[in-house]
């Protein structure tokens, strides 16, 4: 059998990812099963630069805080700040404090000298602003978006005025309170004032949305879709508050289901600027339903790649990643019975596998789900093997750089 999935492997690299597929779609999205790895970060690196030069992909999406995105955005395309500053401040998740995405950055801002604006390679974060402590109070996204239209509607359409918001937002440390996260009850997601909020962002948006002819003709795109994006995660971040002080069974699924939401929107929004590249955990990029354990209890949920694929249909192709080992974390030699366990045995140490053709290798042979002793790495789920469009398989990955 070993000889025969060999049959299914071809060397990493953007024309034979792109043998794939039936054409180039709007969204390629590369997954992986555990964060802050280097050599996983480093093969993207190596891949993504790949695409952009020989595919024409002009925009990088990763799982960072949109908003912060901003800054590295202005960065890689005019200089804006400086690099120590982007990297600092662009980012979430402590992502900005690993090697491979300051190369990345640096890498674009090089890539993007001298082009024409038209043609040069955009940045975006598209997570929501929230961690896994809690969330951003929504007071940048919503007081931006009440800036924006002031600007340029009429003021007395306006649901309020800018001090009203300033009032009922209050103190930002009540928002991102981190013991909200397991108590419901220090989460002011459900007061009266976080109420009136959400009925003024839905006012809000609306008024963005009535606008829209005037908008088109007096504001520049780029201006607009900025707006857009206040307007998403002001919306988004005061849901995402409001199910943080449910107390119900439903409440953590409730929340990741609102991440993901958050995600998949501004996907949508990327993919509608142009061809991107996408990268994030293979549970968010994946088509099948997203499952996981917190506080022992099970979590299913549709993830923003299930949302987006639905959407866009062969607009929309995922490649995940599987791993064989991760020694430095406890993660040893898979299991000979597992999907990874079958792709150990070849001796390629990294390769891209067609995922369906690998399906019908395997066949009818009992496969088991892979358990994994560190909780920061997701196994491949055997059942799904097709659901992906390829998979890029790492053989072993070592200890990172920085140690992680």
């Amino acid at each position: 059998m070993t000889a025969d999935i060999r049959n299914t492997v071809h060397a990493v690299e953007a024309a034979t990812v792109m043998g794939l597929l039936a054409g180039r779609p709007r969204l390629l999205a590369l997954g992986e099963p555990t964060h802050g790895q280097d050599a996983l970060l480093d093969l993207r690196n190596e891949l993504f630069r790949q695409l952009v030069e020989q595919e024409g992909y002009r925009t990088i999406a990763i799982e960072s805080d949109c908003v912060k995105g901003l800054a590295v955005d202005a960065y890689v395309t005019s200089g804006a700040g400086t690099l120590d500053e982007v990297m600092a401040h662009g980012f979430s998740h402590g992502w900005g404090a690993f090697a491979a995405n300051r190369e990345l950055v640096s890498w674009m801002r090089a890539h993007n000298e001298g082009r024409p604006a038209s043609e040069r390679l955009r940045f975006a974060g598209f997570d929501g602003p929230l961690e896994i402590t809690g969330a951003e109070s929504p007071r940048k996204a919503l007081t931006a978006l009440h800036d924006y239209l002031s600007a340029w509607v009429d003021a007395d359409l306006l649901p309020c005025a800018g001090e009203t918001l300033d009032r009922l937002l209050g103190a930002d440390d009540r928002w991102t309170d981190p013991a909200a996260m397991t108590d419901p009850a220090r989460s002011v997601g459900r007061s009266a004032e976080a109420a009136r909020l959400r009925l003024l962002t839905d006012d809000l948006v609306a008024l963005l949305d009535a606008w829209t002819p005037h908008l088109i003709t007096a504001i520049p795109q780029e201006d607009r879709d900025r707006a857009h994006l206040y307007a998403r995660t002001a919306t988004g971040l005061l849901r995402y508050h409001h199910w943080m002080a449910d107390t119900s069974p439903a409440r953590m699924t409730r929340l990741v289901t609102v991440r993901d939401q958050m995600m998949a929107h501004n996907l949508l929004a990327v993919a509608a600027r142009g061809p991107a590249l996408v990268h994030a955990h293979n549970s968010h990029l994946q088509r099948e339903k997203s499952t996981m354990r917190m506080g022992g209890v099970p979590l299913e949920w549709w993830g923003a790649g299930a949302l987006v694929s639905a959407r866009l249909g062969d607009d929309y192709a995922f490649v995940g990643i599987a791993l064989g080992t991760i020694r430095h974390q406890g993660v040893d030699t898979p299991q000979p019975d597992t999907v990874e366990g079958h792709l150990y045995a070849i001796p390629e140490d990294r390769c891209l596998v067609d995922a369906s053709r690998l399906a019908a290798v395997l066949g009818d042979t009992r496969l088991a789900h892979r358990v994994s002793p560190w909780y920061g790495y997701a196994p491949l789920d055997p059942a799904h093997l097709e659901d992906s469009d390829g998979l890029v398989f790492v053989k072993d990955v070592p200890r990172s750089r920085a140690g992680g």
